[in-house]
């Protein structure tokens, strides 16, 4: 997630400065998330989303849940 935020980021030609400042977080903070740093905090993460256009991207995390639909109609087939 992190490369892909990176990503994103450069596509828009924005500066990791110009982010941090935005999102309001520290320029380390932005470098950790950039580098998948699983230890950063998750709203560090989404103060970034909303800055790249990205929030909606959010939502969609585990929005389609093969496995748990899975579970729940052979629980419900018993």
């Amino acid at each position: 997630m992190g490369e892909n935020i990176k990503l994103a980021r450069k596509r828009r030609k924005l500066t990791a400065i110009q982010v941090s400042k935005r999102a309001d977080i520290a320029r380390t903070t932005l470098y950790q998330i950039e580098k998948g740093n699983s230890s950063e905090a998750l709203g560090a993460y989404l103060n970034v989303l909303p800055v790249l256009g990205l929030q909606n991207d959010f939502l969609k995390l585990a929005a389609d849940d093969e496995l748990g639909r899975e579970l729940q109609d052979l629980d419900l087939l018993k």
